[in-house]
């Protein structure tokens, strides 16, 4: 069998955790945040956890992610 190439995009965009859950940082928190409130740059500023419904989509993306 082949190697499966790692998704380039998704390898710089998520972690997966050592129980095997996939973090990431969330989007719109680099300029134009004048017009945001604060309470959603503040959220912006945490990182997140992948929803189990959707676990299996980057699974497949980042197969050797450790």
């Amino acid at each position: 069998m082949p190697k499966v190439k790692t998704h380039s995009g998704a390898k710089k965009r998520f972690k997966r955790t050592a129980s095997g859950k996939f973090k990431f940082g969330h989007a719109y928190k680099r300029h134009l945040l004048t017009g945001r409130s604060q309470k959603r740059k503040r959220q912006a500023r945490n990182g997140a956890y992948v929803p189990d419904a959707h676990h299996h989509q980057i699974a497949l993306l980042l197969p050797y992610k450790d």
